[in-house]
């Protein structure tokens, strides 16, 4: 998504910035707590309530991903306030539209078994959103514990496949995550094709099965390596484990 502000007026601002305070007071939440489920900055989410700084089209579709609410049409803002582009993604991309594709926006809390330890998962955040001046789906990683590693890159949704891919290009060097489309709740699983480190500075082909869950229906989170015994442990393995056992993806036995 573009930095630009969204085309709202002063007034829809205030009716907006509102709707969001109700939210909060009805949940009983704070805005520590939206602000980390919506993966923004707390500074950013007190300066739009406050009026300091407009709400962006990112921001709204994040905090409404977290809260699980319509913004948009309770402050009567049409999709035509931000008007700052809803071309088409190129063609090897999948030469879809921002209406085809609005569906995958959003915060996923993103799971992989750890490449350095058995019985572990990596937990992160990815966050899909247009990239209003490239006219396509972008993806970030963030909570990352290996943070200088972490990846974004250009979001690939084909017609013929009907697979969503993550690709990141690097100089060259690609990272492509393969996944479903989202179940009814949301969930996407597939496969992770990247580089893991071997032994000494040796970079090391490897795939692993990858499940992306709608950060809005997690309660209470955490990021960094889970292994056996930690609280969200066996949650986290048993959507891994559905990669596998519901035929979302494959790792066939070569046989020499």
């Amino acid at each position: 998504m573009s930095g630009r502000s969204a085309h709202l007026s002063d007034e829809q601002n205030a009716r907006l910035a509102e709707r969001i305070r109700e939210e909060i007071a009805r949940r009983r939440i704070s805005r520590q707590r939206l602000a980390d489920e919506a993966c923004i900055s707390l500074s950013t989410l007190e300066k739009a309530l406050s009026g300091h700084r407009p709400f962006t089209l990112a921001t709204i579709i994040r905090l409404e991903q977290a809260m699980g609410v319509v913004l948009r049409e309770h402050n009567d803002v049409a999709a035509a306030s931000f008007a700052d582009g809803n071309g088409h993604a190129a063609e090897e991309l999948g030469a879809y539209s921002r209406a085809a594709v609005s569906w995958l926006e959003g915060a996923y809390l993103t799971l992989r078994p750890s490449f350095g330890m058995t019985q572990a998962i990596f937990a992160y955040c990815i966050e899909i959103s247009w990239d209003t001046d490239a006219a396509r789906l972008s993806f970030h990683e963030r909570e990352r514990v290996d943070a200088a590693f972490s990846q974004q890159g250009v979001v690939s949704v084909p017609n013929l496949s009907g697979h969503v891919y993550l690709v990141t290009n690097m100089s060259g060097q690609y990272r492509v995550a393969i996944l479903s489309r989202p179940s009814i709740a949301g969930e996407m699983f597939g496969i992770l094709t990247t580089l893991r480190v071997g032994q000494g500075a040796q970079l090391i082909p490897a795939s692993t099965p990858l499940a992306l869950v709608p950060l809005a229906g997690v309660e209470n989170p955490s990021f960094g390596r889970t292994v056996k015994g930690d609280r969200h442990y066996d949650d986290y393995a048993a959507v891994l484990r559905k990669a596998l056992d519901e035929g979302y993806a494959s790792f066939p036995t070569i046989i020499v």
